[in-house]
């Protein structure tokens, strides 16, 4: 059986079916087209150019597409980057499928839902169970598939729920050595929190972002989206507010994209949760393609540092 794709050391030769996850269009400094590829298998993804690029090969490698590669890994400015030597559309002949290419969560939906609905189950407070229910229902299915982004953190499938169970897990460890935390009010933030990614992302497969995603953005439509479960359900309280200002406040800081500073203390308590998460996740998923002495690749959102891996860990 082959490696998969992030299996490969740098230098080594590459011979695999991966999937295109994007591909952007530039002109070299010679005035001559080339394509950015992202490619991917389930292990992860990584960079590649295509250079001299006709409109034929532009309209040919587009997202969704699997393609058979040979090439070389190698290092560039402390990124790992695939240097193809041989790119072809694959055929039916080749029996491989999408479903074949993609990362996933490591748990199953199944898991997933069981796991937030048990949560839900446990609020004791009834305008926030109902309001949290409400919406989940609305989009549970795009909640189970989703990644939790396009890029950086959890962009895999199922990486929204599986995002939403490892938050709800750690706030509970928290709540349980911080009793003033409200646990219904934190657990519903969590649930919530980025549920407004399935109208902001356009899918499982070769995320991009919609015209809703671009203009409104996730905060904004969940925010509307409380508000309308709210009159729905006939609720009108004050957790309706306290609901909608813990997702707009979830990002932590006005230049981090967050419309809203948290101003309660649940909100404080989930914009850290968050970043702890999708760090974690970052990290994790970068060291594991290290070998222990050894520096991770640069990591963009984490200030592009890189990571070491020491020798000692089992």
């Amino acid at each position: 059986m082959a490696k998969e794709l992030l299996m490969h050391d740098v230098g080594e030769q590459v011979d695999l079916f991966l999937l295109i996850k994007s591909a952007t269009k530039g002109i070299a400094s010679n005035g001559k087209p080339f394509l950015t590829i992202i490619l991917q298998d389930q292990s992860g993804d990584i960079e590649a150019k295509l250079w001299d690029t006709s409109d034929d090969e532009v309209k040919m490698y587009q997202p969704e597409t699997i393609v058979r590669v040979a090439g070389e890994v190698h290092n560039y400015r402390g990124r790992m980057q695939l240097k193809i030597r041989q790119i072809r559309p694959s055929s039916p002949q080749d029996g491989v499928s999408v479903s074949d290419l993609l990362e996933t969560a490591p748990i199953s939906k199944d898991e997933i839902s069981s796991k937030v609905t048990q949560y839900i189950f446990e609020m004791k407070n009834p305008n926030i169970q109902r309001i949290t229910r409400h919406l989940l229902k609305k989009y549970l299915q795009g909640f189970l598939e989703y990644p939790a982004a396009t890029k950086n953190h959890h962009e895999f499938v199922s990486g929204l729920g599986y995002h939403v169970v490892s938050m709800l897990d750690l706030a509970k460890a928290i709540a349980e050595l911080y009793p003033s935390l409200d646990k219904d009010l934190l657990f519903s933030g969590i649930i919530l929190h980025d549920l407004g990614k399935v109208i902001e992302l356009s899918g499982p497969v070769s995320t991009s972002y919609t015209v809703e995603g671009n203009l409104l953005g996730h905060i904004s439509i969940m925010v509307n989206e409380i508000g309308k479960a709210a009159d729905e359900l006939g609720i009108h309280g004050e957790e309706v507010v306290i609901l909608q200002h813990l997702v707009l406040s979830h990002h932590g800081k006005l230049e981090w994209g967050s419309p809203k500073q948290p101003m309660i203390k649940e909100a404080e308590i989930l914009h850290l949760i968050d970043n702890l998460d999708a760090k974690m996740n970052m990290l994790d998923r970068a060291l594991k393609r290290v070998k222990p002495g050894e520096f991770s690749e640069r990591i963009f959102p984490l200030d592009n540092r890189s990571f070491y891996k020491p020798t000692f860990h089992l």
